[in-house]
């Protein structure tokens, strides 16, 4: 026990240069297993936000979906806030284009965000529409802009979560193609004007479609933090994002009959086990502030990028290089290494 108290305290110290720098933890998760139901109320002192992705829209701004009764009940109980997010399900860029194209649907959408959130009291919405075309960027800040208007109109926040760019890209390939449809297309400085503050997703550097990588290395983190700040948008209204999860790399046979790398969000606990069970070597990137690890499987290597206590630990010494951010935004509830939680509350808190 006076290891654990000892070593509790030098977090606290540790982390005293900066404790005071961030005002904001928000938190997505809250619906079902995946996204840490079962974990808030437990960690609910650590949250000042909570934001479950919980609600769809279709083409013509019918929005479908609704936050678990539970959490409702313990948001209200522990006073968290509570900001859902709404989101083209499934990010299917057929729907959010047909939504974008036809601001009546909008309106439709946005007369529901105002009558849900004064029903259940919400401290606001985001945002969370994702894999939108470049060229619907104009479209997609004039319907945000009215979004935010009704929503202030009714006493609620407004924000959006943010791909992140530095607009760099190629001319062709996989960076062109993330440009072109997933990042290119938020106007952040028109965003976090007509908005309380954005949540830049400076996380899935490497994922599902990549090579295996960092989730989110501090070399990126800081090229996206810059861009953002670089375009105007002030750091008092910058959320940014940090992961939870870890990622996992193996080839893999798919229905469709081809082989080929799957990459998957998985949990620290799976991560770590995987790591363990196969006798993976870890070995520690400073210069991104990851774990990783692999090992061959009938002779093919599968690779882990592990975020735990000490990943995290080196994203808050990145978080408080720069002064005056509104705060953090954490994807996802239930996947993190419980190890985080003094780290973050040392920090914020």
């Amino acid at each position: 026990m006076f290891h654990r108290l000892l070593r509790c305290g030098l977090i606290l110290l540790w982390f005293a240069p900066f404790a005071a720098q961030a005002q904001e933890v928000i938190v997505y998760g809250g619906s079902g297993a995946r996204r840490g139901s079962g974990e808030f109320l437990a960690r609910a002192s650590s949250i000042d936000v909570i934001s479950p992705q919980v609600y769809g829209v279709d083409s013509l701004g019918n929005v479908r979906g609704g936050v678990p009764p539970r959490l409702l009940e313990e948001a209200r109980a522990t006073g968290t806030r509570l900001m859902p997010l709404i989101m083209n399900p499934g990010f299917n860029q057929d729907i959010i284009h047909a939504l974008l194209d036809d601001v009546q649907a909008q309106e439709r959408a946005i007369d529901f965000m105002v009558a849900e959130g004064l029903e259940h009291g919400f401290w606001g919405w985001q945002f969370d529409y994702e894999n939108v075309d470049y060229r619907y960027k104009d479209r997609f800040t004039a319907y945000f802009q009215r979004a935010a208007k009704a929503l202030h109109a009714n006493g609620m926040t407004a924000s959006v979560a943010v791909v992140p760019t530095n607009d760099a890209a190629g001319e062709r390939g996989f960076s062109r193609y993330m440009q072109e449809n997933w990042r290119g297309n938020f106007d952040m400085k028109a965003l976090a004007e007509a908005g309380d503050f954005i949540s830049l997703m400076t996380y899935a550097q490497h994922g599902g479609p990549t090579a295996p990588g960092p989730i989110a290395g501090l070399p990126w983190m800081r090229a996206m933090l810059d861009y953002a700040l670089e375009q105007g948008v002030p750091p008092e209204k910058i959320s940014i994002g940090l992961p939870f999860y870890s990622g996992y790399w193996h080839p893999d046979w798919f229905a469709d009959g081809s082989v080929r790398v799957r990459g998957n969000e998985i949990g620290f606990q799976r991560a770590d086990s995987l790591l363990t069970a196969n006798g993976a070597q870890r070995t520690w990137l400073p210069e991104h502030g990851v774990t990783y690890g692999f090992w061959p499987d009938y002779g093919v290597f599968h690779w882990v990028f592990l975020e735990n206590e000490r990943s995290m630990r080196a994203k808050l010494e990145f978080v408080a290089e720069y002064p005056g951010l509104r705060g953090v935004s954490i994807w996802v509830l239930g996947a993190e290494d419980p190890a985080v939680w003094p780290l973050l509350d040392a920090a914020f808190k």
